[in-house]
């Protein structure tokens, strides 16, 4: 059976280019692609729109419906496309259990002017939910293209991977990308060290092969925000991967809003890798 990716899809241009780039990702392992649309009722938004009778609600849902099999068509590659009346939660928990997706992905619009909300009301419950890698990808990426150079943002904390997070090591294997890590020290922490670490950090985990080329890129005493964005152009990076962490990990080296700050001016896709959760009751990715 062939791994899965799920993209979170509406008929919007953002959600298009996520589907893309899905597609573009999981080609070397020929990744089957859903879209799921999430059908919401106009008389939900708009009371006034009471009056539409139900056959008109039915021919809305199909079209919706056609219009996900025309873009799954369009894709590169195995794809399909589902509609659902559930609320969204209910119905990505119902997509995960029947793919099984390596990862979710959505496409960030220039509407979403209220990025925090977005985060909180719905990226960080689908990274609760599902604990799967989730793929953001902003209106204004490059066409989607297998990724040649990565960097992975990581602070000076050690980690270890979800399963989910594991399972994701042969996608990446796939890619045959050059991986950088870059690391933004602190003022109170040497710059040689944490930098060292964070390398045999990222071997350790599994995330990458083992022969995999990887550099580090440290910016010494900046805003992690800002450094991470510098290092993107630096590089000249197409993607960019930041560990979802426990809570306490990441208020220790970085501002809870690095991870929205990044989000909200990055020029290439950020893949949101979940950390191993902690014992601790309570545990939540950091960015929150």
């Amino acid at each position: 059976m062939n791994p899965s990716i799920v993209v979170l899809a509406n008929l919007s241009a953002a959600a298009e280019k996520a589907a893309r780039y899905a597609a573009a990702l999981g080609a070397p392992l020929h990744a089957h692609v859903t879209l799921l649309h999430c059908y919401q009722d106009p008389v939900m938004f708009a009371p006034e729109l009471a009056v539409v009778t139900p056959t008109q609600t039915d021919r809305n849902y199909a079209e919706a419906a056609a219009e996900m099999q025309a873009l799954a068509q369009q894709l590169p590659g195995p794809a399909a496309a589902t509609v659902s009346a559930m609320p969204m939660a209910d119905a990505l928990t119902e997509a995960v259990q029947r793919y099984q997706p390596l990862l979710l992905a959505m496409g960030l619009s220039p509407e979403h002017n209220f990025l925090d909300e977005l985060l909180h009301n719905q990226v960080l419950p689908m990274l609760r939910a599902t604990h799967r890698p989730l793929l953001l990808v902003p209106a204004a990426a490059p066409p989607p293209a297998l990724p040649r150079r990565v960097l992975l943002a990581l602070d000076a904390e050690p980690f270890g991977l979800s399963a989910a997070g594991r399972h994701l090591a042969p996608l990446l294997a796939a890619w045959r990308a050059a991986y950088t890590v870059v690391h933004v020290a602190t003022g109170h922490e040497p710059e040689a060290q944490p930098g060292r670490m964070a390398l045999a950090d990222v071997r350790a985990s599994g995330l990458l092969p083992p022969d995999a080329p990887l550099w580090l890129y440290q910016e010494p005493q900046q805003d992690p925000a800002a450094g991470i964005l510098q290092a993107i152009a630096d590089t000249q990076a197409d993607l960019v991967v930041l560990i979802a962490r426990p809570r306490g990990f990441l208020e220790r080296r970085f501002h809870h809003s690095v991870t929205a700050e990044v989000l909200r001016r990055s020029p290439v896709p950020v893949l949101l890798v979940p950390a191993k959760p902690s014992d601790r009751p309570g545990w939540m990715p950091a960015m929150s």
